[in-house]
């Protein structure tokens, strides 16, 4: 058996289900999965319910009806077979559809993952976008989704674009259906289609641009030395869209000069993007790194159906909903961010770590973390951990690092797994993203163990590491 015959046995028991509820996560991949899996499974004409959890636990497990639908477990569920056995869940019932590093169980589940076969670069909304084309090819449409979770997941960070089935399959049946478009070596930069030219290069830090990067006024000073025209007719500050290719080349060639006379690599200058010519140009809709951001602030603020209602193509209530919590998760994130950097961190031999307590939603820390990382000490994973609402006694830890770092041999996921199970928690995640509930009362001890994991991780890699 292979991944793709894996993916055939999951839609045959779609195709004979006579009612199914989907299970989905609550970020951007996992709002993608419950939108791509919802529609192909309706198309068939099959009853189908959708439960967003954003933590598949002991806590939520209540969520899971009791009864007798297919359940299909979406960007979740691999490393938590053992609730599912704990529930009562026979085989027939499930359909595990994720991208997680899978947990050994009693039960056989079906279960249809990408990461046993090698392809750790494609998330839960590529293989349900797999699994919606073999139960029905006219499902072509929905690859653009696929492409929105795909990227939201970071699955398009480490090299600048995606790759294996995620951009061979995926990304080419969108620009063969025509709602994808491909961007090959565009600028590697996040706000293309809705920040003015100057505040995507400053607020940019993959690659990080002395003089620019973090630096609003000076990277005006740099489109003004290059000549490059920021306003529209009427003073309407430009987007990258809008910039004709002359002016794209000349301001990426400037930028390779600095990196160049910096020291710097331009490895990460130039990345592939892609593009939603069906969508409203200036809106956040129009590229999959602002897409998939709209998606996550509706899960982080609770309300991941708004994302999934958007994902189906509401651009009335739902979107204007969105664009409110989308505003709102900006503003908290910037409070975080700013909050750390004041705060500051701890920091030991192979991390750095804070404990922000009950002062911010415990669904954005691990976004605060990553986006601190340009701005403390890049070359050590950060922690963050903080209380969670639901129960006193635990805390909440998000770990994010940098792709050098992973290149180094370090893996989060890896990390904060093993070392919550010596204390009683859990975690997962992937290598450069991961996170863990651990006791709270056992916090120092987790730290310090994560610190050695990594220490080792980084002497296996790297025997002169110290």
């Amino acid at each position: 058996m292979g991944f793709c015959d894996d993916v055939k046995a999951a839609a045959e028991q779609i195709s004979a289900a006579q009612e199914i509820t989907i299970i989905s996560h609550i970020d951007a991949d996992g709002i993608a999965c419950e939108a791509i899996l919802s529609q192909a499974i309706s198309r068939q004409e099959i009853p189908v319910r959708s439960v967003f959890v954003r933590q598949l636990e002991p806590l939520t497990m209540p969520q899971v009806p009791a009864d007798d639908s297919l359940k299909i477990f979406s960007d979740l569920g691999a490393g938590q077979q053992n609730l599912m056995e704990a529930r009562g869940l026979k085989e027939k019932e499930v359909i595990i559809v994720d991208h997680h590093v899978s947990q050994p169980v009693t039960r056989q589940y079906t279960q249809v993952n990408c990461l046993p076969y090698g392809y750790s670069r494609m998330s839960a909304a590529g293989v349900s976008y797999l699994i919606a084309k073999e139960l029905d090819e006219v499902n072509i449409d929905l690859a653009k989704l696929a492409v929105i979770g795909n990227v939201g997941d970071m699955m398009a960070r480490e090299k600048c674009g995606l790759v294996g089935p995620a951009r061979d399959i995926i990304v080419e049946d969108g620009v063969r259906y025509g709602n994808v478009e491909v961007r090959k070596r565009d600028l590697n930069c996040y706000g293309t289609a809705t920040r003015p030219v100057y505040l995507s290069l400053a607020y940019n830090d993959d690659p990080f641009v002395r003089g620019i990067s973090n630096n609003p006024e000076g990277a005006k000073k740099f489109l003004k030395r290059l000549g490059i025209q920021q306003q529209a007719d009427g003073g309407r500050l430009l987007v990258w869209e809008e910039l004709d290719q002359d002016d794209k080349r000349a301001i990426i060639t400037g930028l390779a000069r600095q990196l160049i006379d910096q020291g710097e690599s331009v490895d990460r200058l130039h990345a592939e993007t892609y593009g939603f010519p069906d969508e409203i140009p200036r809106t956040p809709l129009r590229n999959a790194q602002e897409y998939a951001t709209v998606l996550n602030a509706c899960g982080r603020w609770a309300k991941p159906a708004i994302g999934g209602a958007i994902l189906r193509g509401d651009r009335g209530a739902a979107y204007r909903e969105a664009e409110h919590m989308l505003n709102n998760h900006r503003a908290i994130i910037r409070d975080l961010l700013q909050y750390i950097l004041d705060t500051g961190v701890m920091e030991i031999e192979h991390l750095q770590y804070l404990h922000v307590g009950n002062r911010f939603p415990d669904t954005i820390v691990g976004i605060g973390a990553g986006m601190a990382l340009s701005k403390l000490n890049s070359q050590k994973p950060i922690l963050v951990m903080c209380e969670v609402p639901e129960d006193p006694n635990l805390t909440k830890v998000s770990m994010r690092t940098t792709e050098r770092v992973v290149e180094r041999g370090i893996d989060l996921q890896k990390a904060v797994s093993d070392a919550s199970a010596e204390y009683g928690g859990g975690g997962g995640g992937h290598k450069i993203a991961a996170g863990a509930y651990v006791p709270k009362t056992a916090e120092q001890e987790f730290i310090c163990r994560v610190n050695t994991i990594l220490g080792e991780q980084f002497a296996a890699k790297s025997p002169d590491h110290r």
